[in-house]
């Protein structure tokens, strides 16, 4: 369920109009009617308007999900790109980017460069390193 959806369905669920959240949150009506459309991402002030967690705009089960185990780093292990400095602002960019894209988009953008990386690799083949720029 995307998360537009969702909102609905829990104002709904709660009997509130739009108007209802709007003098809760303070947030314009028309603002909430982008949110539940599509048009925008919601912020933090609908999850308090509607008395729930945030993780229950974005997770359909009644209890928290298990946060994944990943791997620890120390401070000083940059050897990873997107680590430190501007690389870890692009990243982090990077991310939010892709955060806002639908599941169908993603694929799209995930499969051509794939696709530019294949022709990347063949080209490097075909004329060597000492041509590439």
């Amino acid at each position: 369920m995307i998360i537009s959806e969702r909102l609905r369905l829990l104002r709904e669920q709660k009997k509130l109009s739009q108007g209802d959240i709007e003098k809760r949150t303070g947030l314009l009506r028309c603002y909430i009617s982008r949110i539940e459309n599509g048009h925008t991402v919601p912020a933090e002030k609908l999850a308090r308007a509607l008395e729930v967690p945030m993780y229950r705009l974005f997770y359909e089960g009644n209890i928290p999900p298990e946060l994944p185990k990943l791997a620890k780093r120390t401070a000083g292990d940059n050897s990873l790109w997107g680590s430190a400095g501007k690389d870890a602002n692009t990243l982090e960019k990077f991310c939010v980017l892709l955060g806002r894209m639908k599941d169908n988009e993603r694929q799209i953008l995930l499969h051509t460069a794939k696709q530019m990386k294949q022709t990347n690799v063949s080209r490097s083949r075909r004329v060597g390193p000492e041509s590439q720029r």
